[in-house]
């Protein structure tokens, strides 16, 4: 598996850094995207690496915000082939609550659900015998602050429009997630007994609007957990600079994954 992190919030290269994410994930068998970000810079990122995303066949959408989903239309005006899948769920409304009270739409825009590169997930879902997508069973465990300003039409965010990818290969298994909102130890709570040898993941550990970051005592509970695994854990994006440092002093089997950055497996 080789892995490249074409857009993230951290760059120490050419490449274009915003708040988002997109993988590029090459397997034995499949080119795919995990996420797209926002604000063109997929596009931006991948000519700059010479990478031509029209040969890509597969995309994993983790969630619907759209600092993860903002980019599809730009993905398929130049890939008519690849298949995108999402949850459902995914498509209904969902809302960042402001200082002011206000509720701010960030999910993806509802005329996808119906283009034919889409496929609807409901629940999890083996796409082949390479790839699983699945939902967390809880929410509950070292629940990220966070994720407190996020809505859905019914209240606050329950996250049934994240999913999580482990991919299989030859000698190991590997788990890709994207913002983790239902809780990284709940995640691998679920996923552990396949034994994945890396996670690449955001943890969701600060406000991106106030920067703020968790509590420690959430940070001390999580640490804890990840350091039960024989895993090594790439994190990016919503972890946060700050929980990275804290997580990384508490913990020996964590990197951050920046920009521009490839992992191979």
């Amino acid at each position: 598996m080789k892995v490249t992190a074409l857009v993230e919030n951290i760059s120490h290269c050419e490449l274009r850094a915003i708040h988002g994410l997109s993988l590029l994930v090459e397997t034995e068998k499949h080119m795919m995207l995990f996420d797209v970000a926002e604000d063109g810079a997929l596009l931006e990122n991948a000519k700059t690496r010479n990478i031509d995303l029209s040969k890509v066949d597969t995309v994993i959408l983790s969630h619907a915000h759209n600092d993860h989903t903002g980019s599809l239309a730009d993905f398929l005006s130049i890939n008519k082939t690849a298949k995108v899948y999402i949850q459902k769920a995914a498509f209904d409304p969902c809302y960042y609550k402001e200082d002011d009270g206000s509720m701010r739409p960030i999910g993806i825009d509802v005329k996808f659900m119906n283009h034919p590169q889409i496929v609807l997930v409901e629940g999890d879902l083996q796409i082949d015998e390479e790839l699983f997508l699945f939902q967390a069973d809880s929410i509950e465990r070292y629940h990220s602050t966070a994720n407190d300003r996020l809505y859905d039409q019914n209240g606050l965010d329950t996250f049934k429009h994240e999913q999580n990818l482990l991919i299989s290969e030859t000698t190991e298994n590997n788990l890709i997630a994207g913002c983790c909102h239902s809780g990284i130890v709940n995640i691998m709570d679920k996923i552990g007994k396949y034994n994945p040898k890396t996670c690449i993941a955001g943890f969701h550990l600060v406000n991106p609007s106030n920067h703020k970051t968790v509590e420690t005592e959430i940070l001390d509970g999580i640490a804890s957990e990840l350091s039960k695994y024989d895993i090594m854990f790439y994190t990016c994006h919503c972890t946060g600079e700050e929980a990275f440092t804290y997580l990384s002093g508490k913990m020996k089997n964590i990197q951050y994954l920046s920009c521009g950055e490839i992992l191979e497996r």
